[in-house]
């Protein structure tokens, strides 16, 4: 196991004694400290890596890629502040497979791209649902709050079962055909068991927070600082910081203005959902870029 997944997994444990010892309003508000500081970090330094993917192109200027990411962002809040049910269901989509791609993509090294790319959006999904199927109540007054619309049944069941056969599957055929390790598939197995664990002892939002921090956003750090600095070490995770700050902080301004503005006709998790979405949906898009530019370069 790498340092990494070590940490994880000892810091989700970590998260699960907290869930038990502290009230839930707590949870809350330290979930939010965490998604605000590490999970909005983590997202902060695209325009950074775009300009590394296409530092050796002529046809785009730093001010052409700035614009097009800020009409992108702005696209984004304008259809979740208009049509709010779509723009859910397109960052449920977007995430589900931004997380998939890079919990995987070290590992599905030699495999189909199309076969890659149905496997990450159905990992990425039966995650979330896993934390849905564990909140239903949760999610069901969220998705209220957003949409205006009353969900009955989230239909946990057949639709966990859907995308776990999926997975299962997927990995399966892999692991026949020796594209994947046998050590590989047990050790997300654990990391399977140590989730669900998480997910049914915490409540919507903290473990929200443990995956998206410690499963995603932290590895997503490394990787992002390797490709751009070339290695992940402090010094490195320093200049990354230094050079994401001033985005950092546009964004929680973005956040306090919208807030500011929104908050007399949307209730707060419309507003926190609808920039969070602004942000994923470039985001997503970059760091597929950045895997494919990483996969050109190891050729």
């Amino acid at each position: 196991m790498n340092n990494i997944f070590k940490f994880s997994i000892v810091t989700s444990f970590l998260g699960l004694w907290i869930t038990t010892h502290v009230p839930e309003s707590f949870e809350l508000i330290f979930g939010f400290i965490l998604i605000f500081t590490f999970g909005m970090i983590h997202g902060s330094n695209d325009l950074l890596i775009i300009n590394k993917i296409l530092e050796k192109s002529k046809y785009y200027s730093k001010f052409s890629i700035l614009t097009a990411y800020l009409l992108i962002v702005s696209l984004a809040i304008l259809i979740f502040y208009l049509i709010p049910a779509l723009a859910l269901s397109l960052f449920v989509l977007f995430s589900a497979y931004h997380f998939g791609e890079q919990h995987w993509e070290h590992s599905f090294i030699k495999s189909n791209n199309s076969l890659k790319t149905v496997f990450y959006f159905f990992y990425g999904m039966f995650i979330l649902y896993l934390l849905f199927a564990s909140n239903t109540t949760g999610v069901k007054s969220i998705v209220s709050e957003i949409t205006g619309y009353q969900i009955a049944d989230l239909y946990s069941l057949p639709i966990l079962l859907i995308l776990g056969s999926s997975v299962g599957i997927v990995l399966t055929f892999e692991l026949y055909s020796k594209r994947l390790s046998t050590e590989i598939v047990l050790t997300e197995l654990f990391s399977l068991v140590v989730l669900i664990i998480i997910f049914n002892s915490s409540s919507l939002i903290w473990g929200f927070t443990i995956y998206f921090i410690l499963w995603h956003s932290i590895p997503s750090l490394a990787e992002q600082i390797k490709f751009v600095y070339g290695e992940f070490k402090l010094e490195t995770t320093l200049k990354y910081c230094k050079s994401a700050a001033p985005y950092w902080i546009v964004s929680l301004v973005g956040m306090v203005i919208l807030y500011y503005v929104f908050s007399a006709e949307k209730h707060f998790y419309s507003l926190f959902f609808a920039f969070i979405a602004a942000v994923t949906f470039p985001h997503a898009f970059v760091m597929v870029k950045m895997f494919s530019k990483k996969k050109h370069n190891h050729k």
